[in-house]
């Protein structure tokens, strides 16, 4: 019998055949990426993989090869439901079949209520509907191809630090208008075949024991017929998650709900055996939609590929190119005519670095990626002469040496052999258990040990560093999950081991970066040894030397030591003799990373002097910044060109070289504000866990609504986005709101209509924004404006007029009425507010609605 046979089994009677302890089984995931197969009833084990911006595949350590897509704040920028599909269709879902997996995990949806959220990157953006509706094509791609998603973290899960016990407190009206909207519209277009729970509480009750949430909002109004899965290791309790409604335990290790826990609690009567059975039909549904959507993957080898087509290639390259918003461009520096410069100077840390997303759970080992660097010398060609200087430093760690580091053979980084500790746990016995090249020098080992290697090993990596052009002083920098030494040419550099200092790598289980100075000769090959063992050392507040194990994971990374002032210096001689200086600036996946949260806003070390210098010495400066979330722009009124490139994946060269020389037309517009302080973020001064709680002050007023409201004028507002085209909006028309019965009950339509005419001599794409405003008369606080819908109109040609017309529903006038627990319609006048951007909107009309209009309503 195949596994994907089950597509057609009968699952009330596969339920009823099973025993107490297969129910259990099945509500329980099986190691750390399956769900639990029952072999004598045909039902198969499903595979799940990270993630959000690419499919990983089953491995952090020596992972397969990936495409790495751009973080979804770069993907929410593109404003673009139709090449949202096309993502999930063309590149996710096969993605997750060459993977071998059934099931994504993700999209993350969850709300930019502060850019200093350490996984922010991930989440769309601050705003619900945007969120929801890239959500929703995302969701609806991906499925259309037979891959299952798991919409995630539901819900409130916003910041990193103490996520696995933080309270949000929250107002009902809040929670339904703004936190869990995106997944109320993700349900409504694209139905996804499962929910992950956040770590978090809200409002006194975890996510994954939360009956409200995942009983009566989700399956009974919403009528959802999702599976409910938990985070890892995001449950906490038996019977609690189980009564509430929470399906699946992932993952299978370390998990609550084995057969002694659970049956104990079926015994004590904290649960039944219905509600296990109920909690394990969801399961076999979802197991059943992936064996009728993927049936392939199911009965496959199991093996990870990877497999670049030139039309991925390109289609990344255009979501990358699409997602780039310009910021400004006085003077029309941009785009750049490589007929008409003789000499570029690409400056800045993040010019040659390597930057694809943010860290946790995204990250990947991309199948390839173009540096800012490569892409725009490339687009150049052999005609322009460039100049290159870092100019201010911006990594947090050490670069990895992922391409520094040879084998004896030339092969890409190092050989590891690995070996069995002894009784004492950290000393090697008898011969290696395997040796292998392992191409990567940040490894997060987990769980990917070798077979017959015991619980405590020591891993021996030996490689070469690849000849440096002049002799230089060289700086190595070693993390460890763990313990290690760093030895150059039999040498001790680095001692991370005798006395460690706990850090945050390697979500939260590893050290800081330990450092040291290596004097290197010009074309020698150094000889590199790391010694590791994966049993953390002493450090303060743990005195004593018992054993402790540790999430095993080892990085290498370096650089050549340089004299910032000189390097600096050299940046700014550079741009005052080019014709242009190009400057790519902004943060990293240390810096933005799942596990922790950010501690401010600004660009990292000396980048800010560096811009500023920069354009002093060059009057043709752009700035190309990098970052997954709001960073500040000191120097923004200086500089004439800013274009913001988010985190681009694999071709994030290439895509911002298009931008940068007009191969295209930037059409980005701004899925969050960027503020000019952080003290001008709502959720200034009560971000934080406060003795585990976090209050949700600014509670409706959340990104450009708290900016509105308070008339505080942000550095980059919400929606905001130029373009190579100019564009005049005109003739704005507002149809009488009309009733309708539809399957989900009552709804009503109004119909917007506007002229977009494009006046400029390029061809180009604009986003049609359309914000409400509430009545005057209405008895509740209201915010001052609220995105209700959106279209991106494309390849408008020069001196084209469109008409544009876009449909509002009972969404776009509709709030939560705590009172009665249902969404409310008052009568009165709204505003209908449309432009370019959420504080430029130059076309107004009212909507009256009478009394006969307005309803209550839930569900969907």
């Amino acid at each position: 019998m195949a596994p994907s046979d089950f597509a057609n089994a009968d699952i009330p009677s596969v339920v009823e055949k099973l025993t107490l302890e297969e129910a259990i089984a099945l509500i329980a995931g099986v190691g750390f990426w399956h769900t639990h197969g029952v072999e004598r009833l045909g039902i198969p084990a499903v595979k799940v993989s990270d993630g959000p911006n690419g499919v990983r595949g089953n491995f952090f350590f020596m992972g397969t090869p990936a495409k790495c897509l751009p973080s979804a704040t770069a993907l929410g920028a593109t404003w673009d439901t139709e090449l949202m599909n096309d993502v999930g269709a063309k590149l996710l879902a096969p993605e997750a079949k060459l993977r071998s997996s059934s099931v994504i995990l993700a999209p993350t949806c969850n709300i930019q209520r502060s850019p200093l959220g350490g996984r922010s990157f991930e989440s769309f953006s601050e705003d619900p509907v945007l969120s929801g509706l890239i959500a929703a094509a995302y969701v609806a791609g991906v499925q259309s191809k037979g891959i299952g998603t798991a919409i995630k973290h539901f819900t409130t899960n916003d910041k990193e630090n103490d996520r696995m016990a933080y309270d949000v407190i929250v107002t009902p009206r809040a929670l339904r208008e703004v936190y869990l909207m995106p997944f109320m519209l993700a349900e409504k277009y694209a139905k996804p075949w499962s929910f992950m729970t956040a770590y978090n509480r809200v409002n006194g009750t975890h996510l994954s024991e939360n009956p409200i949430i995942l009983k009566d909002v989700l399956k009974k109004e919403w009528g959802s017929d999702a599976m409910t899965m938990s985070d890892w290791f995001g449950v906490y309790s038996v019977a609690d998650s189980i009564n509430a409604g929470l399906d699946l335990e992932m993952p299978g290790t370390n998990k609550w709900r084995t057969w002694d826990k659970t049956s104990r609690s079926v015994g004590a009567r904290t649960t039944t055996a219905r509600i296990i059975k109920e909690r394990a039909t969801k399961v076999l549904e979802f197991v059943q939609k992936c064996a009728k959507g993927a049936p392939d993957v199911l009965d496959g080898d199991g093996k990870e590929r990877t497999l670049e087509s030139e039309e991925d290639i390109a289609l990344m390259r255009k979501v990358a190119a699409e997602s780039i918003v310009l910021l400004k461009n006085e003077g029309n520096i941009l785009p750049l005519k490589p007929t008409e410069l003789k000499k570029v100077a690409i400056l800045g840390g993040n010019a040659k670095a390597i930057v694809l997303s943010g860290g946790g759970s995204a990250s990947l080992k991309p199948s390839y990626f173009i540096s800012p660097y490569d892409g725009i010398a490339r687009a150049f060609g052999n005609n322009v002469e460039i100049t290159y200087a870092e100019g201010a430093r911006a990594f947090k760690t050490l670069p990895s040496l992922d391409y520094e580091i040879v084998t004896e053979n030339g092969e890409r980084c190092w050989v590891g052999s690995w070996y069995s500790n002894g009784p004492d746990g950290l000393t090697a016995i008898g011969e290696p258990v395997k040796t292998q090249v392992i191409d990567e020098t940040s490894a997060l080992i987990s769980i990917d040990t070798p077979e017959g290697l015991a619980s405590h090993f020591t891993l021996q990596l030996h490689g070469k560093l690849k000849p440096r052009p002049v002799d230089m002083k060289y700086e190595f920098g070693l993390t460890v999950a763990g313990r290690a030494k760093l030895y150059v040419d039999g040498k001790l550099i680095i001692d991370n081991w005798t006395r460690q200092r706990r850090g945050v790598a390697f979500f939260g289980t590893a050290t800081e970066e330990e450092k040291g100075i290596v004097a290197l000769k010009a074309g020698y090959a150094h000889d590199i040894h790391v010694h590791f063992v994966n049993v953390q050392g002493p450090a303060d507040g743990n005195e004593d030397e018992a054993l402790m194990d540790s999430t095993a994971g080892v990085r290498l990374g370096g650089a050549q030591v340089v004299d910032p002032d000189e390097d600096m210096a050299l940046a700014v001689k550079l741009a005052s003799e080019a014709d242009v200086a190009v400057v790519v600036v902004g943060l990293n996946s240390d810096w933005e990373s799942e596990g922790y949260d950010r501690t401010h806003l600004g660009l990292v070390g000396r980048t800010d002097e560096l811009v500023s210098k920069v354009t002093a010495a060059n009057k043709k400066t752009v700035v190309v910044t990098q970052s997954g979330s709001a960073i500040t722009m000191p120097w923004a009124d200086s500089v004439p060109s800013i274009v913001h490139s988010w985190y681009l994946g694999n071709s994030t060269g290439d895509a911002i070289a298009d931008v940068l020389l007009g191969k295209v037309n930037p059409s980005g517009k701004m899925s969050l504000t960027f503020p000019k302080r952080l003290e001008d973020v709502p959720s200034y001064g009560h971000f934080h866990s406060e003795h585990g709680k976090v209050l949700y002050s600014e509670d409706l007023f959340v990104g450009y609504k708290h900016y509105l409201n308070t008339n505080i004028d942000p550095l980059w507002a919400f929606g905001h986005g130029l373009s190579y085209s100019t564009f005049e909006y005109s003739n704005l028309s507002v149809t009488k709101a009309k009733g309708l019965i539809t399957g989900s009950g009552k709804d009503l339509s109004v119909s917007v209509s506007l002229v977009l005419t494009n006046t400029s001599s390029v061809a180009g794409s604009e986003t049609v924004q359309v914000y409400v405003s509430y009545p005057m008369t209405s008895e509740l606080t209201q915010v001052p404006l609220a995105l209700k819908a959106f279209k991106k109109v494309k390849s408008i040609q020069p001196g084209e007029t469109r008409t544009v017309e876009i449909t509002l529903d009972k969404y776009a006038v509709s709030y939560w009425e705590d009172r009665i627990s249902a969404w409310t319609i008052d009568h009165g006048e709204y505003g209908v507010l449309v432009g370019p951007a959420s504080d430029k909107l130059p076309l107004k009309a009212s909507l009256v609605l009478e009394k006969a209009d307005v309803f209550e309503w839930n569900g969907l």
